[in-house]
């Protein structure tokens, strides 16, 4: 990451927020077909909240815009994405601390931290059919990626390949956590809400940082 690790760390949240509010319906509808179908509504209005405090949120170094969107993203968003999701932001934004330059290195360690909080919190891992199912082997890709010597945008190309691919495969599993999980063996042949929201997320991240 360059620099100017503030501005970047601002386009990813903003197209977080952005990609969260235009797939509401979708990432609702493919909620519906085994939790309450509120997720997509939940994940959108929260991050509507964000977008429109965007220009009051504290942004003395990276780790403390992350954790002020975390704190926001926690408060807004309803049902168990809100704690999950604002945790992860948090727990990025520790991780980040007061650096001004971020390198892939360092991206990488945030993820991780913000991983950790997620299964802390959710009391969930790998293997759940949650989000993680697709975030954690994206990282892992990254990671790879990176440790290769891929520029990051070559890095980011193929972790959102994964993501989508690890999302996909989520449709095989049965769920073990959220509401998903009271339907037991009918919660398979159905991808993970949270799971394809991350690779559709990252896919758009993708797109913007390539630009």
């Amino acid at each position: 990451m360059s620099s100017d690790a503030l501005g970047q760390t601002e386009l990813v949240v903003r197209t977080i927020a952005e990609t969260a509010v235009e797939n509401e319906r979708y990432f609702g509808d493919l909620d519906a077909v085994v939790g309450d179908g509120d997720f997509g509504y939940s994940l959108a209005r929260g991050f509507e909240k964000l977008l429109e405090g965007w220009d009051d949120i504290d942004r003395t170094d990276v780790g403390t815009f992350l954790k002020k969107c975390g704190m926001t993203i926690a408060s807004r968003i309803g049902g168990t994405s809100g704690p999950i999701w604002g945790t992860a932001f948090m727990r990025a934004g520790v991780a980040a601390g007061d650096k001004k330059e971020i390198s892939g290195e360092q991206v990488v360690a945030m993820l991780r931290s913000a991983i950790e909080g997620i299964k802390a919190r959710g009391q969930s891992d790998v293997g759940d059919k949650t989000l993680l199912d697709a975030l954690v082997p994206m990282t892992d890709t990254l990671e790879q990626q990176l440790q290769q010597g891929r520029s990051a945008a070559e890095a980011l190309t193929a972790a959102a390949a994964t993501a989508r691919e690890s999302a996909e495969a989520t449709r095989d599993m049965v769920a073990k956590r959220g509401r998903a999980a009271y339907t037991g063996e009918r919660s398979k042949g159905s991808v993970d809400a949270g799971a394809m929201a991350v690779a559709v997320i990252v896919d758009r991240i993708s797109e913007v940082r390539s630009r």
